[in-house]
């Protein structure tokens, strides 16, 4: 059974209930930021884990969606719609309309219903997060190299795309060049409010003799908070949405703008995705 994502100290719940409140007027990064107690990195990466998409793209998806609802409704003035969820011309809604949508305001207007288009509704406030997750250790780690394949996801799609990256490294485990240790990473860098690259790949001691298919990641020395993710790997992101969720805002800690990982060691079987999984989260001091 999941915890209510609505709980005093989630972030996520305060940006969500300040976005529904207010996303027909300017809504600024930093102002969510603020509502929700958090750094905008935070906010902006608790945001996509639990939610599944940017910030931005969801205050655009529920704006467009408000708009649509209401055209199909029957409003006469395309342009009032615009203007009433926060776009100030109409060539501007338009555009940002058939690209969300792929059909112009006047269609669906004239179509007089919604039921073709993917619309964006207000998520719910229980969104899944873990009810218990076990306390971490800490732990400083030294800075290492890991090398393997990596590709760039938005929160949205992250969770289809990274297993088959992993299926497509599979074969280079044991025989990249310089390769330290058995263990396998997944490392997550680059955040932003769009998404974040990963990189799944090995320790390694050098990248001088990589092939040049591979890509690199240099993880700086941290201090880290150290959880375990049980049972299958499809669950992992509720695992995840908890850490930024609920651990991280009553912790106390801040996190670091540093990358985060996975590391896959003898606990977890690839073939079947059942084991444990460790999460290394950098944390501030």
């Amino acid at each position: 059974m999941n915890a209510p994502l609505n709980t005093p100290t989630n972030p996520v719940a305060k940006a969500l209930w300040y976005i529904e409140n207010n996303f027909a007027g300017e809504l600024l990064l930093d102002e969510i930021a603020n509502v929700a107690g958090v750094s905008r990195y935070h906010v902006s990466r608790a945001f996509g884990e639990a939610i599944g998409r940017p910030i931005t793209g969801y205050v655009r998806g529920r704006r467009l969606t408000e708009a649509a609802k209401a055209l199909a409704s029957g409003a006469t003035d395309i342009l009032t719609v615009a203007l009433a969820v926060g776009y100030g011309s109409h060539e501007a809604f338009t555009r940002a309309f058939r690209e969300q949508f792929g059909l112009t305001p006047e269609s669906v207007r004239a179509q007089r219903h919604v039921d073709n288009i993917a619309l964006v509704e207000a998520v719910s406030m229980n969104h899944s997060v873990l009810k218990e997750l076990a306390e971490p250790r800490f732990e400083t780690r030294k800075a290492f190299l890991v090398a393997g394949l990596s590709a760039r996801y938005d929160y949205e799609s992250c969770g289809g795309g990274i297993p088959a990256q992993w299926q497509r490294f599979g074969p280079y485990i044991g025989s990249v060049a310089g390769q330290v240790g058995s263990d396998a990473y997944g490392v997550r860098y680059n955040s932003d409010d769009n998404g974040l690259d990963y990189l799944c790949g090995v320790e390694v001691g050098e990248f001088s003799q990589l092939p040049p298919e591979l890509s690199r990641v240099r993880v700086p020395a941290n201090r880290y908070a150290v959880f375990t993710h049980y049972g299958h790997i499809s669950a992992i992101r509720s695992t995840w949405s908890t850490i930024w969720s609920k651990w991280l805002p009553k912790s106390g800690h801040q996190i670091a703008d540093a990358p985060d990982f996975e590391r896959y060691d003898a606990r977890f079987d690839p073939r079947s995705g059942n084991g444990e999984v460790e999460i290394w989260v950098p944390l501030k001091g």
